[in-house]
């Protein structure tokens, strides 16, 4: 009996050490990105793309898995990951001219909005269904973006576009259903003909950053193959072996760490009213997540209970 209960501990054990390294190392992408500030967005999100393609090729040929990709390739799939690769390649693009112009903190404040976006579209799309306590929650979520609209001026559209893009992206791998490899694999791939075109003519015209412009930032944009890849893999890892709920708790660590980089690393300003705003957000996902994982509890309960009764003599 030991055996079998430490097992799935273990399995949840080795399953939170692959979330917390995925989440964190997408956390500190922004010392990565940084390094880049010299490369244009688009040229960087391009190199991502084709690098990206490059390692996950070696990944699939390394695991002999090639034949478990061709089985899942339909058109619909193609058709459906090419859209969601659209989606994440604006995302790249604005989360990476957040870094590299000094708004990582507004770009933290979009992952934070985005378990709360990707809610909003749950009910819009799926026809889910929220506890009330979660509607107060994105109640004060949408007082926040009020509250910040004022501060900024204007609405934090870095903010509300990393929400919306990664929120829209998610719902499309929702409707996929595959694994992180072989979707990521595809959406690079139908990207990856426009990505190759673009560097092929800054490369002709001389205004690529790619070897022309040193042996350093040629090394920093191959290795976004890598560092794009590697803690998707760890967070497919980590999937695999724990509960969602404990999955999305975990994912706030992302948000939290970029947050922590924009204030005290890049120094960069935080007026009262953001304070404002940053912390009715968090206070909506604290709210959020608690009715979440209380809800999930009785649902677990009702689940055992209904167990039992079907087990009982009649």
């Amino acid at each position: 009996m030991r055996t079998t209960r430490s097992k799935p501990r273990s399995q949840e054990a080795v399953g939170a050490f692959w979330g917390i390294t995925a989440y964190a190392l997408w956390g500190a992408f922004p010392l990565y990105f940084v390094l880049l500030a010299a490369v244009s967005p688009v040229e960087i999100i391009a190199h991502r793309v084709i690098w990206s393609l490059v390692f996950l090729a070696i990944v699939i040929t390394v695991s002999r898995t090639w034949g478990a990709l061709i089985q899942v390739v339909t058109w619909r799939r193609v058709g459906l990951l090419g859209l969601a690769a659209v989606f994440l390649a604006v995302n790249w693009g604005v989360y990476v001219y957040a870094v590299i112009s000094d708004q990582v903190l507004e770009a933290s404040l979009g992952y934070f909005i985005n378990p709360l976006v990707s809610v909003a579209l749950g009910v819009l799309v799926l026809r889910e269904r929220l506890a009330s306590g979660q509607w107060y929650a994105v109640g004060i979520a949408i007082l926040a973006v009020v509250v910040l609209t004022v501060s900024y001026g204007q609405p934090p559209w870095i903010s509300l576009t990393l929400a919306t893009t990664f929120g829209l992206y998610g719902l499309l791998k929702k409707f996929v259903g595959i694994g992180a490899v072989a979707s990521l694999t595809i959406e690079t791939a139908a990207l990856a003909p426009f990505a190759l075109a673009l560097l092929v003519t800054w490369e002709i015209s001389g205004q690529a950053a790619f070897v022309l412009q040193g042996t350093d930032l040629t090394v920093l944009l191959i290795l976004l193959g890598p560092v794009t890849a590697i803690p998707l893999l760890a967070f497919g890892a980590a999937a695999t072996r724990i509960p969602l709920s404990t999955l999305g708790v975990l994912q706030y660590l992302t948000p939290i760490l970029q947050f922590l980089l924009g204030l005290f690393v890049f120094r960069e300003e935080m007026t009262a009213g953001r304070w404002v705003g940053f912390i009715l957000v968090w206070i909506a996902l604290a709210l959020f997540t608690i009715v979440a994982l209380r809800e999930e509890r009785r649902g677990r309960v009702a689940t055992r209970l209904e167990a039992l009764e079907v087990s009982e003599p009649t």
